[in-house]
């Protein structure tokens, strides 16, 4: 880890907060639980335990793995529904094979995005594909779930296949970190994933002792999750590693900063940050449904048991009675 990278930073566009920027305050740190997803591959759940006020456009996100497979052990997720959010998988280790009832899918792999918009509601299924369940190996990646305003959930559903040679990389002023920007854009800088609600959803390598403060939207919100290593946020370093998430307060600028030593097994402090701008409307979740109201809620589920958000198309060997 990580899957895109380069040999010298310094070559990189520089990204440099204005010296009058407002540095945003910590306002928590919060450990992710651990659990098992789909047919029991690991997440860490990043934001469990965090006010949707602070987590607006955003819904949920897990850490999977990191698990090194042995072989027969790689597991996915079987069928199931989505309607209402967007989800988002960034792979930095390992292979997943994707596919929806609406014709979208495919193999993302080392630094690939895959982006899909449910909207109006669609089947999807993520499985790592046969040859890595054969043979195992390492899996790594993050799925973030975006909300949807209410004007957008019933859109069709798209796909974007973002790949990991498209996101824009970026560097700090002294070269001490990488960053990939995914979706949304950083001091002017735009990444590839086109969103119906503004974000920006970037990771971050940042070399031992190395600090970075970058510019943020003062009308976004702004998170870090630690996906390894240790370090701290904010201007008062508040510290924090693996499997925790920072939320920040108000403010022009984010401060990160990684620890001088680091595990052997995590040289780097490896952080993905994110921010959105609130949609601020009534949210009514329930399993993959994401609404407004629990009466949508409700027209989710009927649709989708009266087979309104499409068939399971043959693929792995499955038909539509194997959901």
């Amino acid at each position: 880890m990580p899957a895109v990278t380069v040999e010298n930073p310094l070559t990189l566009p520089r990204v440099v907060a204005s010296t009058d920027a407002v540095s945003r305050p910590v306002l928590a740190v919060t450990t992710a639980p651990s659990g098992f997803e789909g047919e029991g591959f690991p997440v860490r759940r990043a934001f469990a335990g965090i006010n949707y006020r602070h987590l607006d456009p955003f819904i949920m996100m897990d850490q999977m793995g990191e698990v090194d497979y042995a072989p027969g052990e790689p597991k996915g997720t079987p069928w199931h529904p989505h309607r209402g959010f967007e989800t988002v998988t960034y792979i930095i280790d390992g292979i997943f094979d994707h596919q929806d009832s609406h014709g979208g899918g495919g193999t993302i792999t080392n630094g690939d995005t895959q982006w899909m918009t449910a909207g109006s509601g669609l089947l999807h299924i993520e499985a790592p594909p046969e040859a890595l369940v054969m043979s195992g190996g390492l899996f790594h990646g993050i799925q973030l779930w975006v909300n949807l305003p209410a004007r957008d959930k019933m859109m069709a559903p798209r796909y974007q296949d973002i790949r990991g040679g498209q996101v824009q990389l970026l560097t700090t002023a002294d070269g001490g970190a990488l960053l990939r920007v995914i979706a949304g854009e950083l001091d002017g800088h735009q990444g590839p994933g086109i969103t119906h609600t503004p974000i920006t959803l970037l990771h971050a390598t940042v070399a031992p002792g190395a600090e970075i403060t970058l510019p943020w939207r003062e009308d976004f919100n702004a998170l870090a999750y630690v996906l390894a290593g240790r370090g701290s946020v904010g201007v008062d370093r508040r510290p924090i590693h693996l499997g925790q998430t920072a939320v920040f307060g108000a403010g022009s600028s984010l401060t990160v900063r990684a620890d001088e030593k680091q595990d052997s097994n995590a040289p780097d402090l490896e952080i993905v940050l994110l921010g959105g701008q609130p949609i601020r409307e009534p949210m009514a979740h329930y399993g993959p449904f994401v609404m407004n109201t629990r009466e949508e809620l409700q027209q989710a589920f009927e649709d989708f048991q009266k087979g309104r958000l499409g068939t399971i198309p043959a693929v792995h060997g499955m038909t539509e009675g194997g959901i």
